[in-house]
């Protein structure tokens, strides 16, 4: 399970559908509706809200917005209605550190078109400093 930091708008369509799946299961998840990945480190930053799901559906909402404007058909009603007004804090060495991950993954699938040196991050997170994994 990889919940990016990143923006969405930077990931190639193999990458945001396994976003969208992905962040899907997470919200089952945090949802009391699976077993499996409960423990998953993943979820930490989720779980550290007063409203995790409300966060995780957050997470969601962005991902479906970048799948709708590049005229993909991501199902909306899988979307809990719940939602979270806040930001999550990650730091920008974390930011960084999934962009060289990303942009590694993307040079192996061919879809690496250069871009920016310094990612967008996604809207649920305010970038601080510090450092990465």
């Amino acid at each position: 399970m990889r919940l990016w930091t990143i923006h969405p708008r930077h990931l190639d369509v193999r990458g945001l559908v396994a976003l969208w799946r992905e962040a899907l299961l997470a919200q089952k998840v945090l949802r009391g509706q699976t077993r499996g990945y409960r423990y998953h480190p993943q979820l930490t930053r989720f779980r550290a809200q007063r409203q995790p799901v409300a966060a995780i559906a957050s997470y969601l909402r962005a991902v479906h917005a970048e799948a709708t404007k590049r005229g993909y058909q991501f199902d909306r009603r899988k979307i809990v209605k719940q939602r979270f007004r806040g930001k999550i804090c990650e730091t920008d060495g974390q930011l960084s550190y999934e962009w060289k991950h990303l942009q590694r993954k993307l040079k192996q699938r061919g879809t690496f078109t250069g871009g920016t040196e310094i990612p967008t991050a996604h809207p649920i997170f305010r970038i601080i400093n510090g450092g990465g994994v």
